[in-house]
């Protein structure tokens, strides 16, 4: 297993998208002295705001919560757009020096641990060869995200071969796509269906959203006036962790309304669309879910676009199932055709855990399905390996900078105690398992067979609370009593 001649690292992060670069900050400031490099398998950093091209992509989170805690969001739109994001990432990478440590076209296909070595032998695939190269490394860190980057979800669409027009996924968004003067059909209601359309209705002669059933939809304002107001009177930093703190509270504030009294959140919700989208809109058949507020997320809205195409005209909402697509547009089970040049399928996404990488530990394939979460960031027996997966209900970036800093935290302990060993371990025989995401949206429910799961207490249970999640891990016990450590063996005499 440990072979001579191998490149080793302290720690190995695969992914140099937003989680990976926080990751990285995290590392060469509280570790120093440890060894790193990110392994990305794209040609280019950023992650999702590299990948998604589609017309108007844009954050569905504020980005003072987005954002990382360590360095402010400046830009004065709170709601912003892809690129700008991708700006702010490189611009963090370059600043602290994280883009020099950035491998690119370095696909990891396997990790496989050794307890005997204490160290993982990882294997990449060079995009630019084709060729498989190994590296060591005695802590591996996950930021890959949980999306599939290689395809998106398509449901099987009947009659699809028989549309003379274009279908694409926005995951696969080219440059040469002209939607321009022509009826689009956008089939979804979720994030980048709301995003898509109100942007596409600017150029097109008309654009139809065609979707099964409603999505909650709330406005927020593009800017944020209390942050614009603060970074007036105040230092940078003092604006950015005054705003963070108030969105954080006031998205905490909104979720809890929403599970312990839904039906009046239900009323607020679309008390809001009514005003927004004016009387010529059946809200009841377009924008009322018949699940309660936060069983599936929310979609955001900045400045209510979406409202406002609708109501200039521009853009109609179409609540129905497809029968079948014709040569010229969607046929649906009403009898009603959808007449199309482009259809873009807003279906969704796939769920990939870990980037795909197939993990090993002492010759044994992981089976993620079998193994509970720790912390949200760690998997039971599986030693020396985190992941960052950001909250389900707040900005993902929250919860990825919480376990870079616990990571760094385990490594340090681990240094201090002259360990080279972490596991979490289940031994509580009264835990009983739950389903990982407690989401009803579709996306989530196609992974569950293949995630892991978690428990029903801490630390296998996740809260989804960033205010209790901040406490635990900053001032949590590391040896808990449930991650098991393994020490240096003695050096002879």
């Amino acid at each position: 297993m440990h072979k001579e001649g191998v490149e080793h690292l302290d720690v190995l992060i695969v992914g140099a998208g937003l989680s990976g670069i926080g990751a990285a900050y995290h590392l060469q400031t509280r570790c120093p002295a440890k060894s790193y490099a990110i392994l990305e398998a794209r040609e280019s950093l950023g992650g999702t705001w590299d990948l998604f091209r589609y017309p108007g992509i844009r954050s569905d989170s504020d980005m003072f919560t987005l954002g990382y805690s360590f360095r402010p969001w400046t830009n004065p739109k709170a709601i912003a757009d892809g690129s700008a994001i991708l700006a702010y990432i490189r611009e963090t990478a370059e600043a602290y020096g994280i883009d020099r440590q950035i491998r690119y076209r370095k696909r990891v296909e396997r990790a496989r641990w050794s307890s005997e070595h204490a160290r993982w032998t990882v294997d990449v695939r060079d995009g630019a060869t084709g060729q498989v190269e190994q590296l060591t490394c005695s802590f591996l860190f996950a930021a890959a995200g949980y999306y599939d980057y290689d395809e998106g979800y398509t449901p099987e669409l009947p009659g699809r071969e028989r549309f003379r027009g274009r279908v694409v996924h926005p995951q696969k968004w080219t440059p040469d796509i002209e939607w321009a003067g022509k009826r689009v059909v956008v089939i979804g209601s979720g994030a980048t269906a709301v995003t898509l359309v109100p942007e596409l209705s600017k150029r097109a002669a008309h654009v139809t959203m065609l979707q099964r059933s409603p999505t909650y939809v709330v406005s927020m304002p593009e800017r944020d006036r209390i942050a614009n107001w603060a970074r007036a009177f105040l230092p940078g930093e003092a604006a950015y962790g005054i705003t963070r703190w108030k969105n954080v509270l006031l998205s905490m504030a909104f979720f809890e309304l929403c599970r312990r009294f839904p039906a009046r959140a239900k009323r607020l919700i679309l008390r809001q669309v009514k005003q927004r989208i004016g009387a010529g809109v059946d809200v009841d058949t377009h924008f009322t879910p018949r699940y309660d507020p936060w069983d599936q997320r929310l979609c955001l809205v900045p400045d209510g676009d979406l409202f406002e195409s609708i109501r200039d005209g521009r853009v109609s909402v179409v609540t129905d199932h497809i029968e079948s697509f014709t040569e010229t547009g969607i046929l649906l089970k009403s009898g009603r055709e959808l007449p199309a040049d482009l259809i873009v399928t807003a279906t969704g996404l796939k769920l990939k855990l870990f980037g795909g990488i197939q993990v090993e530990v002492d010759g044994q394939a992981v089976d993620p399905s079998k193994a509970l979460v720790y912390k949200g960031m760690m998997v039971s027996d599986v030693p020396n390996m985190a992941f960052a997966i950001g909250y389900t209900n707040a900005s993902w970036t929250l919860k990825c900078d919480l376990v870079s800093e616990y990571v760094c935290r385990l490594l340090n302990h681990m240094d201090e105690r002259g360990y080279r060993a972490c596991v979490p371990r289940r031994t509580d025989p009264t835990l009983r398992e739950e389903p990982l995401i407690d989401f009803s949206s579709g996306y989530v429910q196609r992974a569950l067979d293949f995630m892991p799961k978690q428990g029903s207490r801490a630390p296998w249970k996740l809260y989804q609370n960033y205010a209790l999640d901040r406490l635990t891990f900053r001032r949590g016990r590391v040896d808990d009593g449930v991650m098991e450590f393994t020490a240096r063996p003695r050096a002879r005499a």
